[in-house]
Formats: structure tokens, C-alpha cells, sequence
């Protein structure tokens, strides 16, 4: 049996909690810009974060777990945590490569991301060997002379949440499932995270 070409969307983050705005990002992305699956990559440690904010990694992989566990195309990857650390993107997409060569994959990222790609490590290599789906976030113009042909500009809806604002509001007191997949905020709850 031949294994069938796909393409795939990375989505590469902390997910320090996950919540509903990635969720759509994702959903967006194999609904509108034509991605067969996502895999939500878990990062262990980003070169750009400060690990002492992160929840432990299993942790963050069981809540990407349950946010996406009904969602057929959309998949919790935990591929980093056996790799050296702290996590850099072309090291992730050099195994993948190698795993599974019979797929195309495209990174996922937000605009803040796409205007500091130039400081990543090998940045030339990503930007002209795999295609970028560059999501808008408020307050991060994209200079799109600097893209290749490579990169789009999708219209992905802005969600204007992130995961600190979350874990501000969780240490807060407030009430927040209505802002993550409810599996995600039952875990929050029963485990006391972000207090």
C-alpha cells in the first residue's frame, strides 16, 4: 500500500494553556487554505521563551490532547520532546522530512512570528524550502517584499487572545472556559494550573 501525499500544517507553539484561538486557527486552516491535516506541534522549550513560565510539556501535550480529540484532521504532536533543546524549527522540520518524505508540510505561523523569521536559526532555508500560511494578529504589519512566493497572506479571522492573557486571568480568579475547548479548562480546573 502506498502511503498517500498530504499536505500538512504545523502549527508550532508553547500552548501554555491551548485555547479556542488556536483551535480555529487550525480548523481555518484545513477548512480555507487547503492543509489535509494539522499537527499541533507541542515545543518543550522555545529558543525565544523563558522555560520557567512553562508548564511541564506532558502537561501542555494532555490539554492539546483534549482540545483536538474530536476533531478528525487536527492532531496533538509531541515529535519535540525527545529533541535537543531549546527546540529550533528547522531541526523539527529536518526529522519530519526524513519521516515522513512523502508529505509536504507547511508552517503555520502569525504575522508577530513571520517578521522576526530572520533571526531564526537557518531562516533562508525554511523561507525558500517550505511554504508559509501567515495568520494576521492586531498590531504586526507584515512587509510582504521581504516574502517569497512561498508565503500567503491568509485571511484567517483574528482571535485577539493569547495564552498569557489566560493564565493572567486564571491567577486572577476569573472564569475562563468559554475560552478554550471545554476537556481543556475541566483539566485546568481539576489539576489547580496557572493559580
Amino acid at each position: 500500500m502506498t502511503k498517500q501525499n498530504k499536505n500538512i500544517g504545523l502549527f508550532f507553539g508553547s500552548f501554555n494553556p491551548i485555547h479556542v484561538g488556536h483551535v480555529i486557527l487550525a480548523n481555518y486552516m484545513v477548512e480555507f487554505e487547503g492543509m489535509d491535516e494539522v499537527w499541533l506541534i507541542i515545543s518543550p522549550q522555545s529558543p525565544f521563551k523563558n522555560k520557567s513560565e512553562l508548564t511541564s510539556e506532558e502537561i501542555r501535550f494532555e490539554m492539546v490532547s483534549r482540545a483536538v480529540d474530536r476533531l478528525k484532521r487536527i492532531t496533538a504532536s509531541n515529535i519535540e520532546f525527545n529533541m535537543p533543546q531549546p527546540s529550533y524549527t528547522i531541526n523539527t522540520l529536518n526529522l519530519l522530512a526524513e519521516k515522513y518524505s512523502h508529505n509536504q508540510f507547511h508552517l503555520i505561523m502569525g504575522s508577530d512570528n513571520i517578521i522576526n523569521i530572520r533571526r531564526w536559526r537557518e531562516a533562508d532555508t525554511i523561507i525558500n524550502r517550505y511554504p508559509i500560511l501567515v495568520y494576521p494578529r492586531n498590531g504586526y504589519a507584515i512587509n510582504t517584499e521581504e516574502l517569497t512566493d512561498k508565503t500567503k497572506i491568509t485571511n484567517a479571522p483574528v482571535v485577539d487572545i493569547s495564552s498569557t492573557m489566560i493564565r493572567e486571568w486564571i491567577s486572577a480568579g476569573h472564569d475562563v472556559r468559554a475560552f478554550m475547548p471545554y476537556g481543556v479548562f475541566e483539566y485546568i480546573e481539576e489539576n489547580r494550573l496557572y493559580r
